[in-house]
């Protein structure tokens, strides 16, 4: 059995990528001004520390709605639905972006632009947006989740779209059918457990994201974090990261959970 030679071009091709990307690094890393750790780092890590595992457990529920608990439901609430919201608004532009065909579209390109642009601007600064709109609290926050959100879902269901097997649709319409029954009987069941999947995976980052839109004033649990972090308040501080961290893990475990059994 011949071993077919590679040519030059080949055997340098990983060695010349690996030098760009160090050279990417070293240029990222120049843009770096380093000013030295402050004398007062130790004592400030310190007392982080000493807030984290000395938690303030008064906080997480008094029955007034100021708690720890009335917090992380509102920021859930938000990232729900956030969620929700823009599960169905990604669908018509996932379909207008979708590539059906080998050549090029104007419809595909059109519609991949306008959701590159919706994911061109950060949560944060959406939040800012609403708020200055519709002023401070969750119904702010849910605005700026569901906008961001259409972006990168629209992308996911648009990439579903155009990785589906044709056959099912192209035997409706061959046996007397239209695009709507092929639409309904073909790409929508088939498309749809990478719908939900994708939801529920952007579910996970959204509560993730929930969690800091409160730092703007967006409602959800950032707002008293970023209070007791100005505060110095450590051990209110390490009981909300407690908080975050619980409600992250069962959300992550939930999701898995159910995500699994699609995919069974």
């Amino acid at each position: 059995m011949m071993v077919q030679k590679r040519s030059l071009k080949s055997r340098l091709k990983p060695y010349v990528a690996a030098l760009i990307a160090l050279l990417i690094i070293i240029w990222a890393f120049s843009g770096i001004e380093f000013k030295g750790i402050k004398d007062s780092a130790g004592s400030v890590l310190a007392a982080i520390v000493s807030g984290l595992f000395q938690p303030d457990w008064s906080y997480v529920y008094s029955g007034h709605g100021e708690d720890l608990l009335s917090a992380l439901f509102e920021t859930l609430a938000i990232a729900f639905l956030g969620t929700i919201i823009s599960s169905f608004i990604a669908v018509p532009f996932a379909f207008w972006a979708a590539k059906t065909g080998k050549h090029f579209s104007v419809r595909s390109t059109t519609g991949k632009f306008l959701l590159t642009l919706v994911r061109v601007f950060p949560e944060l600064v959406l939040a800012i947006m609403f708020i200055k709109a519709v002023g401070p609290g969750a119904f702010a926050g849910v605005l700026a989740m569901s906008v961001h959100a259409v972006g990168m879902m629209g992308k996911l269901f648009s990439e579903a779209i155009e990785n589906i097997d044709r056959g099912p649709e192209e035997a409706i319409i061959a046996a007397g059918g239209n695009r709507v029954d092929a639409l309904s009987w073909a790409t929508l069941p088939t498309v749809l457990p990478a719908f939900i999947n994708f939801t529920l995976y952007r579910f996970e980052i959204a509560v993730r994201s929930a969690s800091i839109l409160g730092i703007v004033g967006a409602g959800g649990v950032g707002a008293p974090l970023i209070f007791a972090l100005s505060a110095r308040s450590w051990s209110r501080v390490g009981i909300i990261l407690i908080g975050i961290i619980v409600m992250v893990t069962i959300i992550d475990w939930l999701s898995a959970t159910i995500r699994k059994q699609l995919l069974k």
